[in-house]
């Protein structure tokens, strides 16, 4: 994989934030969503991108699921809600969590999503039913150990769906079977979570993003590293790669060149490469070569980088976040 031939061919500024975004299969539209309250269809090779957009929520989205016509969007508000996407209507909206809805994450073959939330439940969903089909609670504790309200930030399912990762602000990550709801392993990465006894008896940090590798061997969480003043995110970004049938952490990354939360982690198909992707301000892109055991690669991004939706083995990669849309393409 030739990482350091990324370019920005298309650059899209935008007058929102954007947390989320779901491309449409073998094409150069997306769907794209944040702090507007809507759903943007989007097509990035027009010379007018916006498409359409349609009223979705009564606060930020910050997930959006597809499947063949079926959008699913899960906003701050609590709720999903299914769409049919070639029109914009909508099929059914769900409470789904008491408190915000932080990601979705859907399973391999398309057919279930999971959804995480403040209320610290993983919820496992029937995209085509619109049904909940299971409940994972009681690992991710509501309250950090200074008595502040903790947040559950990232999931994932691993390549044949059968696993699902969650991680909460404290750094507590669970590994869960998918169709039993039994927890089969945890690890903890406490150095991305960050308390202020002094100046402001505040916390700040938490791991915001998970991924398998191609294998399931592995499990890498991407966050930030303790952060010296709390009211800027100052630290660099940090990656922790896990063995996590031994609760083992084996490697650990800082993206020196570059500071803030890695909110979007990826393994390439190959397994040996691992993408970070975040921000504080600025953006960046951080490839990690795990047989060479080292950041090999970092570039910056024209906005704080919240999510990345890639296609074709991450030879296309099309970014969301503060007031843009970046499409990187591999020369």
């Amino acid at each position: 994989m030739n990482y350091t031939s990324y370019k920005v061919d298309k650059n899209l500024g935008r007058p929102d934030i954007l947390f989320a975004v779901a491309r449409i299969p073998n094409s150069s539209k997306a769907y794209v969503a944040g702090s507007d309250f809507k759903i943007h269809e989007i097509d990035f090779d027009n010379a007018k991108p916006d498409l359409r957009s349609f009223p979705a929520h009564s606060s930020y989205i910050t997930a959006l699921v597809l499947k063949d016509d079926t959008l699913v969007s899960g906003a701050y508000d609590g709720k999903l809600s299914w769409w049919k996407a070639s029109t914009g209507e909508k099929i059914k909206t769900l409470d789904a969590h008491k408190r915000w809805i932080r990601q979705a994450a859907v399973s391999p073959d398309g057919k279930l999503f999971a959804s995480v939330a403040d209320d610290m439940a993983l919820r496992i969903w029937d995209i085509k039913d619109a049904k909940m089909v299971r409940e994972m609670t009681g690992e991710h504790k509501p309250l950090t150990p200074n008595d502040f309200q903790s947040m559950l930030y990232a999931c994932a399912f691993n390549s044949d769906g059968k696993l699902v990762a969650t991680a909460d602000k404290t750094g507590h990550i669970v590994v869960w079977e998918t169709h039993t709801g039994k927890k089969v392993a945890s690890m903890e990465a406490p150095i991305m979570y960050t308390w202020d006894p002094n100046a402001r008896r505040h916390s700040i940090g938490g791991p915001r993003s998970v991924a398998f590798s191609p294998d399931s061997k592995l499990l890498a969480v991407g966050g930030t590293g303790k952060i010296g003043n709390i009211d800027h995110l100052e630290a660099n970004g940090r990656i922790e790669v896990f063995n996590w049938e031994k609760s083992e952490r084996v490697h650990e990354f800082v993206t020196d060149k570059s500071k803030g939360l890695v909110e979007h982690l990826e393994f390439h198909p190959e397994g040996n490469i691992l993408l970070g992707a975040g921000g504080a301000g600025e953006g960046f892109l951080a490839f990690i070569d795990l047989k060479e055991k080292k950041v090999a690669h970092q570039e910056k991004a024209a906005m704080n980088i919240h999510a990345i939706a890639s296609t074709d083995g991450m030879k296309s990669l099309l970014a969301v976040g503060h007031h843009k849309i970046l499409h990187f393409k591999m020369a």
